[in-house]
């Protein structure tokens, strides 16, 4: 058997019996034209100039572009020259003014009446903050309730106890056995089981708790009801979906995450209560200012005896600040916008503070007693 030839191979580009693909064109845009004319060297086109000549500028500044320079503030520079003289004016009026006297104010500032009346005055804050948060918390539970009867409640007890001073209140407490001579507990329209005289039973020092705390309660009941409304509403209903009934809710969702909003106000209504318990000194409370009163009163040293309470307010209140500073830090923990502190360290300020001070003293001090001594 014979097998034919086989037929001799081509190259494609021999065969014509295929139609040719047509060149791809590209839209004929101003650029495309322009480069194609450089490239020709067409006539009325513009050689390509190619890299320019010199050496790189490289990252530095360049000397062919205008230097920026910043705005100068002078009147901001003025008026912190002006307050700064001002400051230091005072300080130094303060310092060297011998009306102060401020070897009494050493003398006194660590006596035991003095002392005495600061530990009142700390336990009477601690305590009036506590009480006062706890019933402003029951308050503001009971005016976001669905319940009206209990909503009404809590917004009267707020409008009654915002409406009258503070020195009113406590007056008022303090006399209230002209009111109710006795009090009593037993059973309702029936016989008294224990009776007891209210003079007996109501002292300065718990009628100050009482009007204070009553007091605190209305302002802290608006502070807890405007945290616990800035949180999400979706949080709640998450945790319905979840199954959780509305005290855990309130308890383990909606209450830490109202901390944030609530311990700033919070931190401020302690300062201003500390402040506040010195209102007590017209019930004859032995508080920092009765103590200091009782002093001044027999030495005639007011001005220096008042420089001690003031010294003492201001310490307290500055370690007070420091605790807000991180107690808040901690509860801004995962937030978007992390808390920054707009002024210095709180115990550097406060360590600064406290050395101002007692350099001042030593100063006032050794220059007094080379007086003495020339």
């Amino acid at each position: 058997m014979v097998t034919p030839p086989l037929p001799p191979l081509t190259d494609r580009t021999d065969r014509t019996d295929r139609p040719e693909r047509p060149e791809r064109t590209e839209p004929d845009t101003g650029t495309a034209t322009a480069g194609r004319r450089r490239q020709a060297g067409a006539p009325g086109s513009c050689p390509d100039p190619g890299p320019r000549p010199g050496p790189d500028p490289g990252p530095g500044p360049r000397p062919d572009l205008p230097r920026i320079v910043p705005r100068r503030h002078t009147g901001r520079r003025l008026a912190a020259a002006a307050a700064l003289l001002v400051l230091a004016a005072l300080i130094d009026s303060v310092v060297r003014n011998d009306a102060f006297q401020w070897d009494v104010v050493v003398r006194y500032f660590t006596t035991a009446a003095v002392l005495d009346g600061l530990l009142l005055t700390l336990w009477l804050t601690a305590a009036v903050m506590v009480l006062g948060f706890l019933l402003g918390t029951v308050l503001a539970v009971m005016r976001l309730s669905a319940n009206p009867v209990l909503a009404t409640l809590s917004w009267g007890y707020v409008w009654i106890f915002r409406s009258t001073p503070l020195l009113v209140q406590l007056l008022f407490w303090f006399n209230i056995g002209a009111l109710y001579p006795t009090l009593g507990l037993g059973v309702p329209y029936g016989p008294q089981l224990v009776t007891v005289q209210t003079v007996n039973l109501l002292g300065p020092a718990l009628t100050a708790v009482i009007g204070l705390t009553l007091h605190e309660a209305a302002y802290a009941a608006e502070v807890v009801r405007g945290g616990i409304l800035s949180v999400e509403p979706g949080q709640t209903e998450a945790a319905q979906a979840l199954g959780l009934s509305r005290r855990r809710t309130l308890r383990r969702i909606v209450i830490p995450q109202a901390m944030r909003s609530i311990v700033p106000t919070a931190g401020n209504m302690l300062i201003g209560t500390l402040k506040g318990t010195s209102i007590v000194s017209v019930l004859a409370v032995h508080d920092l200012l009765y103590s200091v009163q009782l002093v001044y009163n027999q030495t005639y040293q007011v001005i220096p005896m008042l420089m001690v309470a003031t010294l003492w307010y201001v310490a307290v209140t500055t370690v007070l600040s420091a605790g807000q500073h991180y107690i808040e830090r901690h509860y801004a923990r995962g937030t978007s916008r992390p808390m920054r502190a707009a002024s210095p360290h709180p115990v550097a300020a406060a360590v600064a503070t406290l050395l101002i001070v007692l350099k001042g003293v030593r100063e006032w001090r050794m220059r007094r007693g080379a007086t003495f001594r020339e």
